[in-house]
């Protein structure tokens, strides 16, 4: 903190310190004075409200004196009860709340009564002051408890004095009483507030009455020993206590009423006394609070702002210095230009550009610097600028030191606040010739990179880091069907629909982006979007990534190899096919027949394994040709095919010789049917090249498991079974019986009813 702030908080403090000095010292002062008054004014009330009640009990106590005078004369009791009772209450009480007078005697039964010439039926001889003057042991006027009156159901104070006989013997008490009725009227006049009272004490602390009620106990002991000394201590005075039964602090003011054992106590509560000056206090007490926090507050709001202004002018001198710096370091040309294009302000930039220091640089005019030819150029656009239009160009300069550079140039308009008027164009100037040097270069790599694309034979397909089609090269278009214009932006899904054989959808690209990899070969297959062509492609993706291994797309490359498919698949077929026929070879049947026997040993069944030549194909192919020849086993092919089941195998193996491989057969008699199926298709003529030809078919027959339990061994008992039906007279099928034993004709044999598995029946 510095010195000038730390000094002035501490005399706002000072000052506010004061002012709270200064309301301490008045409200105290005020408190002080509002003790005070409280004081003498419950005071006044104790001496007026005891001075009457002083009168009050020494009229009523003459009274009762004046009684027990005359009753003490014997002449008195000898004159008649209507002279007796003139002479005797001459002097009763005209006093407000007292009662009448009775003559009690010895025995405690009322003998006269100042209210009738004859004296009620009343005994007091139980009462505390006809025992107290009975035992001899009080002299005078007796004050007792309160208590309730046997004559008229009230609260009262008795008062009495005790009569004698001429020699001095006990002859009777004289009594009255004062009505505490009239104690809570005198005591109700007053209003000191709430928890206040008036109480009328006996000096022995046993408490006569007491207003407001609520917290008598009339004819019981006081409580307090502190307040019953103050009592006995003094005839009148003042002191503060707090009541023992609900802890309420009072003012006490009390005065001894005469010589009587009786002392009035106004107590008023110190709540009631200081509630004015809590309230005056509260309220002073908040406007002093408010000037202090003021006063503390101004301060460090002034502080405050005097350190914002500080840091502030530092910022801006930080700022200043830190703009400066920026400026002088960046490879533009900046500079101010006033709305008469006199330039106000360089950064080092300039300076070296035009070769001259600063000084001679601002002030100059825009005409100087640039010289007439270039001013003329940039003239509009200067003028543009001042009208407020921002100016954003391209121009070609050329340095203090004569190089030649390209540059991009900006004329920021600088608008004057609430007027608009230009005050004056910033002005940047940036040095692009590398940059144009480097686009030059990029165009010419982009426009070989486009060549290369498009010369090459394969399909490429190129998308951003969204999977949306970016580039097709002109093989992808005439793959897909989609222009290059048409799939921009589209997804690559959409335009390159690449299917699995099953027709499953393929998300290459998309997993090339999610998971940044590269994916080696797969083929599928790619559907033309208008003629529904089908093309089968290689193809390889990977992700392209930027310097910081970003992935920004990815590139997506498709060989068309439709025909080479087909080419491999027509080879492998011809691999297992006969080329003639197109029915399976050797190889094929042999893979096929150990399938069928592996079938039929599971289940328990049998197969067939067929052999039949050709009689006579030998003098077709001499005398009609070779392409004849070959004409009539493709027909006979069919017919073979035609007379067997779609699960059973017609193969050429060679020459005019065919096999026929049965499986899943229930016995011999299904092998037997097929083979006079197959005769009875052979009968008929063949039309070779429009010559019809009838041609003899010899056939032998092995089954599995009677003949054998391999397709080696059945080929060799069917061929030699064949050999016997083609010596036996051709036209014929033999059915293999073991070794040794004789091939069976299947036509010697009486037909057997066709089974529901023979091919063809």
């Amino acid at each position: 903190m510095r010195p000038f702030p730390h000094r002035l908080i501490w005399l706002a403090l000072l000052v506010s310190l004061g002012i709270g000095a200064l309301f301490a010292h008045a409200i105290w002062t005020i408190r002080s004075d509002k003790w005070d008054y409280a004081r003498q004014t419950n005071d006044s009330l104790a001496r007026t409200l005891g001075h009457g009640l002083s009168g009050s009990l020494e009229s009523y106590d003459k009274s009762i004196d004046g009684v027990a005078r005359e009753v003490s004369r014997p002449d008195v009791w000898a004159l008649p009860p209507a002279l007796r009772a003139r002479v005797v209450f001459d002097h009763s009480p005209h006093t407000r709340g007292v009662s009448d007078i009775l003559v009690l005697d010895a025995r405690g039964d009322a003998v006269l009564d100042s209210a009738s010439l004859s004296a009620r039926k009343v005994n007091f001889a139980d009462r505390e002051f006809f025992l107290a003057f009975k035992s001899g042991g009080h002299k005078g006027l007796y004050i007792g408890k309160s208590t309730l009156s046997r004559l008229s159901d009230q609260n009262i104070l008795p008062m009495a004095r005790a009569y004698h006989h001429p020699d001095g013997s006990f002859a009777g008490v004289v009594s009255g009483v004062l009505f505490l009725r009239y104690l809570d009227e005198l005591f109700g006049t007053l209003n000191l507030g709430s928890d206040s009272e008036v109480t009328l004490f006996r000096l022995d602390g046993t408490v006569i009455a007491r207003f407001p009620h609520e917290n008598a106990n009339p004819g019981h002991p006081a409580a307090d020993p502190v307040m019953l000394a103050h009592f006995q201590a003094q005839n009148s005075g003042s002191f503060v206590d707090a009541a023992p039964s609900n802890g309420v602090q009072h003012l006490h003011s009390f005065l001894r009423l005469g010589d009587y054992p009786l002392v009035l106590d106004v107590a008023q509560s110190t709540q009631t006394i200081a509630a004015r000056w809590y309230r005056s206090a509260l309220v002073l007490g908040a406007f002093t609070a408010l000037l202090m926090a003021g006063c503390v507050g101004l301060a460090l709001l002034f502080v405050r702002e005097l350190r914002l202004r500080q840091q502030v002018s530092a910022r801006l001198h930080e700022a200043e210095h830190d703009l400066r710096t920026i400026l002088n370091n960046m490879p533009s040309m900046i500079g101010y230009w006033d709305h008469l294009l006199r330039l106000r302000f360089v950064n080092q930039a300039y300076v070296a550009w035009f070769g001259m220091q600063p000084e001679k640089l601002r002030g100059m005019h825009a005409s100087e610097l640039l010289g007439e030819a270039l001013f003329g150029q940039d003239r509009p656009l200067l003028e543009r600028a001042l009208h407020g239009e921002p100016q954003l160009f391209e121009r070609t300069l050329t340095d203090g030191r004569g190089q030649t550079r390209h540059t991009l140039a900006s004329y920021l308009p600088d608008p004057e606040p609430g007027s608009g008027r230009i005050r004056g164009i910033f002005v940047q100037i940036t040095d692009i010739s590398e940059r144009k040097r480097m686009e030059n270069e990029l165009f010419d790599e982009k426009e070989r990179m486009r060549l290369t694309l498009q010369s090459i034979g394969d399909a490429v397909v190129c998308t951003d880091a969204k999977g949306h089609v970016s580039y097709l090269n002109p093989v992808a278009e005439r793959l897909t069907g989609w222009s290059s214009g048409d799939a921009s932006g589209r997804d690559v899904d959409a335009v390159v629909s690449l299917r699995s054989p099953d027709g499953a959808r393929i998300r290459r690209l998309h997993t090339v982006i999610e998971e940044r990899t590269d994916l080696g070969l797969m083929r599928g297959v790619v559907v033309h979007r208008k003629t529904g062509q089908r093309f089968t492609v290689e193809e390889t993706a990977s992700p392209i990534t930027d310097r910081q291994g970003c992935v920004t797309g990815a590139v997506a490359v498709l060989r068309d190899v439709t025909q080479t498919v087909a080419m491999s698949e027509r080879m492998a077929h011809l691999a297992q096919h006969d080329a003639l026929t197109d029915l399976p070879n050797r190889v094929l049947l042999q893979d096929r027949a150990q399938l069928a026997i592996a079938q039929a040993r599971r289940d328990g069944r049998s197969l067939a394994v067929m052999y039949l030549d050709l009689d006579g194909f030998k003098q077709v192919n001499d005398s009609l040709g070779h392409a004849v020849g070959d004409l009539l086993l493709v027909q006979v092919a069919r017919r073979l095919k035609a007379s067997v089941r779609a699960s059973d195998t017609v193969c050429r193996q060679g020459g005019d010789e065919f096999a026929v491989l049965l499986p899943g057969l229930d016995g011999e008699a299904p092998a037997c049917a097929v083979a006079r199926k197959i005769l009875a298709s052979c009968e008929g003529t063949f039309d070779l090249a429009g010559q019809p030809l009838r041609i003899g078919v010899s056939g032998g027959i092995a089954l599995y498991p009677q003949h054998g339990d391999s397709f080696d061994t059945l080929s060799r008992h069917a061929d030699s079974a064949m050999y016997v039906a083609k010596r036996g007279g051709r036209m014929r099928f033999m059915l293999y019986q073991g070794p040794g034993a004789e091939p069976l004709s299947v036509l010697a044999d009486a037909a057997p009813p066709a089974a529901s598995n023979a091919g063809g029946a």
